[in-house]
């Protein structure tokens, strides 16, 4: 642990606060209550912090399984590549800006709650994606495909279901995946030209 708090100081602070403080959550209603984003109270200059604390918090093993997991893969990496505070910048950032459909979409739904670190989650896999967009992921751990192609449906799927009744926040993947896009492509102007050059490289079967 002390080689990565070392050599990834903001990525492992941030994984380790998410996890502790959701397990924390899990036996402390109060948390949820002061921590989850209220679109409602939002619009309104209210709870505006949420914005951030409601990435600190999940809604049950699985959802903080599922982000941390996909967070272990790429965060630690990424924070090497592109360092250590334009990491901090991606992630927090990201984390806000993908809240924002959500508290339009809901500004006046008193009843909507929305929780997670989803949103900064797919901002830190579509920077990793920017810069290895033929590396292979693989879903369900056994089927592969390349992450450039994952990022393609995962964008459409994203979009379709943020338009269908159900308790997942498909807004906050879908916008947070376009801002960690924005925000590496900021930071490194160069990378869409590296992006397209990999892919158009006929490397998709090395």
């Amino acid at each position: 642990m002390e080689h990565y708090l070392f050599d990834t100081p903001v990525a492992s602070i941030i994984f380790i606060l998410t996890i502790v403080t959701s397990l924390y959550a899990f036996s402390n209603e109060q948390i949820y209550g002061k921590f989850m984003l209220h679109p409602y109270s939002v619009h309104r200059g209210e709870r505006v912090y949420s914005i951030f604390t409601s990435g600190l918090i999940h809604k049950d093993y699985a959802h903080l399984f599922m982000n941390m997991l996909s967070y272990y893969f790429f965060a630690f990496t990424l924070e090497r590549m592109i360092g250590s505070w334009q990491f901090a910048i991606l992630y927090i950032a990201s984390l806000a800006l993908s809240d924002l459909s959500t508290i339009l979409k809901h500004k006046d739904h008193f009843w909507y709650n929305s929780l997670g670190a989803s949103g900064a989650v797919s901002a830190v896999v579509f920077s990793y994606i920017l810069f290895d967009p033929l590396t292979r992921f693989y879903i369900f751990f056994s089927i592969p495909i390349h992450a450039v192609v994952f990022g393609v449906l995962y964008l459409i799927y994203s979009a379709y279901a943020s338009k269908q009744s159900g308790t997942i926040n498909h807004d906050a993947h879908f916008f947070g995946a376009l801002a960690g896009i924005i925000i590496t492509i900021i930071f490194h102007p160069y990378v869409p030209f590296e992006f397209f050059r990999e892919i158009t490289s006929g490397q998709w079967f090395s």
